[in-house]
């Protein structure tokens, strides 16, 4: 059996503690890419929101548009379509 000799476990720590550094690294990248990930999904969800509410307010105005119309509707007398 051979020796272990203590330079020959420091070596391989240092080549351990090489690899870990590595993963460390890229631990450190794929948080920061996370990070990118979820600041894009929050910009999408606010803008989505925005669409949302811009079609509401839409609807909104869309509804008194109609109403204003049946209003006037009744108001004037019936005749019938007569395209030119």
């Amino acid at each position: 059996m051979a020796e272990v000799s203590s330079e020959l476990l420091y070596e391989v720590l240092k080549k351990i503690q090489s690899h870990l550094d590595g993963v460390e690294h890229g631990i450190r990248e794929v948080k920061q890419e996370l990070i990118s990930i979820r600041g894009h999904m929050l910009s999408m969800q606010n803008d989505v929101h925005n669409i949302y509410s811009k079609l509401d307010r839409h609807d909104e105005s869309l509804e008194r548009i109609e109403h204003r119309l049946e209003l006037r509707e009744l108001a004037e007398p019936q005749r019938p379509y007569e395209p030119k």
